[in-house]
């Protein structure tokens, strides 16, 4: 019942969803670009709508206070900024654990502007062996997008910029919050 509810109130506020989300048990969902607190809004609207159990990674002040626990309950693991270390480790093992794991993250880390993406989600994908599905909030078009999977190769440069192509400034609700590394390369891209 709850994804025919969000699949109507998305419609409702004029979003769609384009593509679908493999069939895997286990894999990273990266999504951008992020550069509103209404993101996270749409996001939790999209994973209804896909009924899919995602987990997700926020800044550890998400999870305190009144609101703290229905953050866990959507998926949401704190994690401390200033203490990274171990976590790319922890989230590998927990994945390769389960056999049905799915992790969504913004790779910006931020609704502010970034120089770079930051590279957590492709350790864990490379170390647990998994696939990572591009998914954006295209807010110009009003759609929740869904790429089909991609394999990290470990030539993490390239691996970036094939995922960054895939995003355009024009896609986000705040375009100047858009990160600064856009890969000139892309055809796409102004």
């Amino acid at each position: 019942m709850l994804p025919t509810l969000a699949r109507a109130v998305l419609r409702a506020r004029g979003w769609r969803i384009e593509g679908t989300l493999p069939e895997l048990p286990r894999f990273i969902v990266v999504v951008a670009p992020h550069t509103s607190n209404w993101d996270f809004i749409v996001g939790v609207g999209g994973l209804f709508a896909l009924d899919i159990d995602a987990h997700w990674f926020g800044k550890e002040s998400l999870f305190h206070g009144p609101l703290g626990w229905l953050m866990r309950r959507l998926g949401g693991r704190p994690v401390r900024r200033d203490i990274p270390d171990g976590v790319v480790t922890e989230m590998a093992a927990a994945v390769r654990a389960e056999p049905k794991f799915i992790l969504a993250l913004a790779p910006e880390g931020t609704r502010h502007q970034v120089d770079a993406w930051r590279t957590g989600f492709y350790h864990i994908a490379r170390a647990a062996d998994i696939p990572v599905v591009p998914v954006w909030f295209d807010w110009s078009r009003r759609v929740i997008g869904v790429h089909a999977p991609l394999r990290m190769t470990g030539a993490l440069d390239a691996d970036l910029r094939q995922l960054r192509a895939l995003y355009h400034p024009s896609m986000a609700r705040n375009p100047a919050g858009f990160w600064r590394d856009i890969p000139s390369d892309s055809p796409d891209l102004p």
